[in-house]
């Protein structure tokens, strides 16, 4: 192998605009300024898109509030809702349209996995980004053309979620494709910040807009999803030998991997390895290079355990993503019940407490190693902080924002940790021996699980907070004790495992 520190001084096809008219070339090992800036423009184009996804997301959350029934009206501007939401089983209507969008989200991710991996990434992202961006737009129009049936809403968002789930399976793999184990945790734990950024983007542009109506709350975020396929269109490089790039692996990857496994490294490594031994015979390569069974994936070591963990995790966090504004319009704080627009923008705090979260479990899993260990520790915090959210986030301002933050920072930190850095580690495991088409089935698999949780938890809600909405909580804080106790095996041959290879004993001179 060649040093990895020599620079082959062939003209840059790194500049190229548009990848998808790059002639095929012979791959080189480069290292330095060009590896650098396509691996830093991969991370920005990912996280701008499936920010944009997310922001696309958020406004039937805002909106909530003004189509259903109004808890405090203003006798000189009522607002009666918008039928058919506002009747007393309204509540009920809003869960039940979550639910068609989170179930059409959730299968459809299974489906969109098995199919990333055997098409253009890039192009399927696109198609993802623009019928994301149509249908959000579709469900707004139907404030200027006075829809009120039911069937229409439920139908758009069916379709919304389908194409939604095209985006977590093509940006987890294309990130993959560039970033090997080597601090894989924070940089994805940055990276995974787009849903929280997304969040925050579509709260602040849904709620700015509400007072010119509700149909501008869609409008923005679609139009906004369509102009950024553009540019995944246009610059995204979705693997490095496209451009003909090998980035070189890092030498702690030969030897080290998560829960078992080796990393992706290593995988491209073995797998041009036996392309270039194999490829010219019948049928050579293609054992290897194949997409991997949706049923054999299933079967990898952890992917299991961590795809039903996130499900209990991920109902807790698209709760709080679908209702922490209706909760905060429906809860007094300090004794005043807070308008649709201040319940909107204050519900950032929460998806701000997610981002701190996010890279606060990838840094912590990349310093121990071990992310089943932070995933357990971060959710077994985030059961009181629950709790005190619920006792006394209504005393003040203050006590709200903070105890808001606190339990976004809990509850997101091992969401964002298995979704990303733990999907990516299990996608490019050695079992898969050298096969690097994985990555976006195994992520599918595990992200398309929690969404089927994430499609419960709204619903569940809409239907339990007419109890009162410390039932609610109850069953939050009941899906995070589930999630952890999923873990527990997991932990326990990873700590078995690390102190056999004595990998921690730094760390245990640490705490001593």
């Amino acid at each position: 192998m060649k040093d990895p520190k020599t620079l082959t001084l062939t003209p840059p096809p790194s500049f190229t605009l548009f990848p998808s008219l790059n002639l095929p070339q012979k791959p080189i090992t480069l290292v330095g300024p060009f590896s650098c800036f396509h691996q830093f423009s991969t991370l920005i184009i990912t996280f701008i898109a499936y920010a944009a996804f997310h922001a696309s997301r958020k406004p039937p959350s805002i909106v909530k509030s003004i189509l259903g029934p109004d808890p405090d009206p203003d006798p000189s501007n009522p607002q009666p809702g918008w039928p058919p939401f506002n009747s007393a089983s309204g509540t009920h209507r809003l869960g039940e349209l979550d639910l068609a969008f989170l179930s059409a989200y959730a299968i459809g991710m299974y489906f969109s996995g098995h199919v990333g991996d055997r098409i253009d990434l890039r192009l399927f992202l696109t198609v993802g980004m623009i019928g994301s961006g149509v249908f959000t737009v579709m469900f707004g129009l139907g404030y200027w053309f006075d829809v009120h049936l039911f069937g229409y809403f439920v139908v758009v968002q069916i379709c919304c979620g389908v194409f939604q789930s095209v985006g977590w399976p093509c940006v987890v793999a294309v990130m993959g494709n560039w970033f090997g184990k080597a601090k894989r945790g924070l940089i994805m734990g940055v990276w995974n910040s787009h849903t929280s950024v997304g969040n925050i983007v579509g709260s602040v542009v849904a709620s700015s807009v509400l007072g010119f109506g509700w149909g501008w709350a869609f409008l923005l975020p679609g139009v906004l999803i369509v102009v950024m396929s553009v540019i995944v269109f246009l610059f995204l490089v979705v693997n490095p030998e496209t451009i003909g790039l090998e980035l070189p692996h890092d030498d702690d990857e030969e030897e080290e991997g998560v829960m078992g496994t080796s990393t992706e490294g290593t995988a491209l490594v073995e797998l041009r390895k036996v392309e270039s031994e194999e490829g010219d015979g019948e049928g050579g390569s293609e054992s290897v290079s194949s997409a991997i069974g949706f049923l054999e994936a299933w079967k990898l070591p952890g992917v299991a355990p961590f795809a039903f963990c996130l499900f209990f995790s991920k109902l807790v966090a698209y709760t709080f993503l679908y209702w922490l504004p209706f909760y905060i319009r429906h809860t007094a704080v300090a004794g005043v019940h807070l308008s649709h627009k201040t319940a909107g923008i204050l519900s950032t705090i929460f998806d701000i407490g997610g981002v701190v979260g996010g890279i606060l479990a990838g840094y912590i899993s990349d310093l121990i190693d071990a992310r089943a260990v932070t995933s357990i520790v971060f959710l077994i915090l985030s059961i009181p902080a629950l709790v005190v959210y619920r006792l006394y986030g209504s005393i003040s301002m203050f006590s709200n924002v903070f105890l808001m933050f606190l339990s976004g920072l809990l509850v997101n930190g091992p969401y964002a940790l298995i979704t990303t850095a733990v999907a990516a580690d299990l996608g490019t495991q050695s079992s898969i021996k050298g096969n690097s088409r994985a990555l976006a089935t195994v992520s599918a698999i595990i992200d398309g699980t929690g969404s089927v949780g994430a499609a419960l938890g709204p619903l569940l809600a809409g239907y339990i907070s007419t109890r009162g909405w410390n039932s609610v909580f109850f069953m939050l804080i009941l899906s995070l004790s589930v999630a952890g106790l999923l873990l527990v095996r997991v932990v326990r041959n990873e700590i078995k495992e690390k102190v056999n290879e004595g990998k921690w004993l730094w760390f245990s001179g640490i705490v001593h």
